[in-house]
């Protein structure tokens, strides 16, 4: 899963084996450079089906070092994905 941040959007795109491939454009609070990080989807995934919430802030430096995923409403709990090399 690859994810395109620019000023106000988030672009994510993912394929599969068969080389179909999938695109969403979200509107996202984001100002800063552009930036593009790969994830692995299923440890992303995972740590989305826990928090089991509405909206998500990733906490990010740059496209190599972790990001930090916490539900928006509450830091009662933060959870630390890699990502990976794209």
């Amino acid at each position: 899963m690859r994810i395109n941040l620019t000023n106000g959007q988030l672009k994510i795109t993912a394929n599969n084996p068969e080389q179909e491939e999938a695109e969403e454009i979200v509107d996202v609070q984001y100002q800063g450079e552009e930036m593009e990080i790969g994830f692995n989807v299923s440890y992303l995934l995972d740590v989305l089906n826990t928090l089991k919430c509405e909206e998500v802030k990733l906490l990010l430096t740059d496209a190599v070092s972790s990001v930090q995923v916490e539900n928006v409403a509450s830091a009662a709990a933060a959870y630390v994905v890699m990502p990976m090399r794209l």
